[in-house]
């Protein structure tokens, strides 16, 4: 019998559980996400939700806010997710009941005609992320003894597996969702065309009982990996820990209720969110500094800022994807490529193939770089990741003058006539787009939160991952609420006013880099492998147990 120790290409047989378990979480998760839009946007009669501009036609912020609360939640309920997983769980358990809510969330989502229990299922799908995400990836840095030189390496097999899922799920889902092929299979079959929505969502979460059922059956091979939660052997400090989940439970039922009985308009859920981000944010910073022991770490603390709002500047350009640009890709790009209809949601590909293809041409070009000297610091990586950023819209200024097809009843019962053929642009746009993204992506993901890490106190070190998480999510959630300025002002000036953000980003990273980079000291060149990516998460900071372990 194989050493199960080298049974997966040279790394742990449990690898290979976690591998595909987490591929098939992506592509539940990327799956649903790369047509949510679309399907919140889409009327009623046609299985949609009926969020969309009643002029442009094009989903309406509403639906962009939406897209991005959802997002936000999925890494704010990481932090409570590890917790509970580390305190009484384990983080098989919490994987197991994460990749149950993602099943039954999607499932939900799947009933026709469901209503308003759509966000029933939205909620079930971002408590079983913030349960399943933060802890499967802490699970593959268990499954290696300290110091074992394959640990990196088995995290690049890993990230590999995310982007596959990530690859595939827009492509098949999207497929189901906005294809007017499948459209025609299901009325040739005699069934509803509107109900391709609900196939989608079926398919995601079909993904993730796969996922599960492998999960399940491959747990012999985690060893003692996340089996047991870590209780403290200090009464107090066990009593204290049921204290707080009593209060996240309570917090949630105390929430759902008002949701229920209050009924409040989703413009007041979603500016309720934006102001509780912003003074998480402000307490938040606050604590740490009024916490710091010596004038060292309260500039520590103090130089952490300027790298946060840098965070949540990327993450609210990087997550257009799902939106605004998804937005673009339906009403703006020619719908067919070489006499083949390619659906908007495909477009949601294009980010993971770049991902698998170049990381290894990053991680080797730092390890070139570093060998003779020239390696650029953690924050000047970051700086020119928010350049790259900025060419990234650069490229699309020139398919900002993009108008839609425009088409009218011109007689009751009529069929709808064209009345304005419009100037749709090559998806060619996009894809130079996601390029740039990609390589954006890979300069800044690695070393963002490794250089808040080095930054803050030592003993402080598990808070940097919420202060992380908090700035992922905020980032998220102005994504999501960029859609007013694309159907506001158009998206010529979307693409400019993103143009210039990330200049600006980049110029204040550039300008600080020095100072941080002194008190940064010896440590202040990355060394984070460049396989990392935004849909990981950032990997797992030592001492941080008690607070949260995770992956991006």
């Amino acid at each position: 019998m194989a050493d199960r120790d080298r049974a997966f290409f040279g790394h742990p047989l449990g690898l290979a559980n976690l591998f595909f378990t987490e591929l098939w979480e992506r592509f539940s998760y990327y799956g649903m996400r790369a047509f949510l839009i679309f399907y919140l946007a889409a009327p009623p009669e046609l299985g949609g939700q009926g969020m969309f501009d009643k002029i442009t036609k094009d989903p309406s912020p509403a639906a962009g806010a939406i897209v991005g609360m959802f997002g936000a939640s999925v890494y704010l309920l990481g932090l409570p997710g590890g917790w509970i997983a580390d305190r009484f769980l384990g983080q098989r358990k919490a994987v197991f009941v994460g990749g149950c809510g993602i099943a039954v969330g999607n499932a939900v989502l799947a009933i026709p005609g469901i209503g308003d229990f759509f966000y029933l299922g939205l909620v079930l799908i971002a408590m079983g992320t913030g349960f399943l995400k933060p802890n499967i990836s802490s699970l593959v840095g268990q499954l290696y003894k300290p110091g074992d030189a394959r640990r990196d390496g088995g995290y690049t097999i890993y990230y590999m597996g995310i982007n596959i899922g990530a690859f595939f799920a827009p492509l098949a889902c999207g497929y189901l969702a906005q294809s007017a092929g499948f459209r025609n299979i299901l009325v040739n079959n005699g069934l509803d065309p509107n109900l391709s929505w609900n196939f989608a969502f079926g398919l995601a979460a079909l993904g993730m009982v796969g996922g599960l059922i492998q999960f399940t059956f491959g747990q012999r091979w985690l060893g003692e990996a996340g089996k047991h939660p870590t209780v403290p052997t200090d009464p107090a400090e066990a009593s204290r820990d049921v204290r707080i989940l009593q209060a996240i439970i309570g917090a949630i039922v105390v929430i759902g209720l008002v949701v229920v009985f209050a009924k409040p308009s989703k413009a007041m859920i979603t500016e309720t969110m934006g102001i509780g981000l912003l003074i998480g944010s402000v307490a938040l910073f606050y604590g740490l500094y009024r916490s710091a022991r010596n004038a060292a770490e309260k500039r520590g603390i103090l130089a952490m800022i300027p790298l946060y709002i840098g965070a949540i500047g990327f993450f609210a350009i990087f997550e257009q994807a799902p939106t605004t640009l998804n937005i673009f890709a339906d009403s703006l790009t020619q719908p067919v490529v070489l006499g083949f209809e390619v659906p908007s949601a495909w477009y949601q590909s294009v980010n993971a193939v770049f991902i698998v293809i170049l990381a290894p041409v990053f991680a080797y070009l730092w390890v070139v770089l570093a060998r003779k000297g020239k390696e650029p610091s953690s924050v000047n990586k970051f700086a020119i990741g928010m350049v790259l950023l900025a060419f990234s819209f650069l490229v699309m200024l020139p398919a900002g003058d993009a108008r839609p097809v425009v088409t009218k009843v011109l007689e009751e019962g009529g069929p709808p006539v064209i009345t304005d053929p419009g100037h749709l642009v090559s998806g060619g746009y996009l894809i130079g787009l996601y390029f740039f993204y990609t390589i954006a992506e890979l300069c800044i993901s690695p070393v963002g939160l490794s250089s808040m890490s080095k930054l803050a106190p030592a003993r402080l070190g598990g808070m940097v991952m919420g202060i992380w998480f908090l700035g992922t999510a905020i980032g998220i959630y102005l994504a999501g609420r960029a859609t007013s300025i694309s159907s506001g002002s158009g998206f010529e000036f979307l693409f400019g006013f993103l143009f210039v953000c990330s200049l600006i980003l980049a110029g204040g990273l550039f300008v600080i880099a020095p100072k941080i980079k002194r008190m940064m000291g010896k440590d202040a060149d990355a060394s984070a492998p460049a396989d990392h990516s935004e849909k990981v998460g950032p990997e797992p900071l030592p001492g941080a147990k008690a607070t949260i372990k995770k992956d991006d």
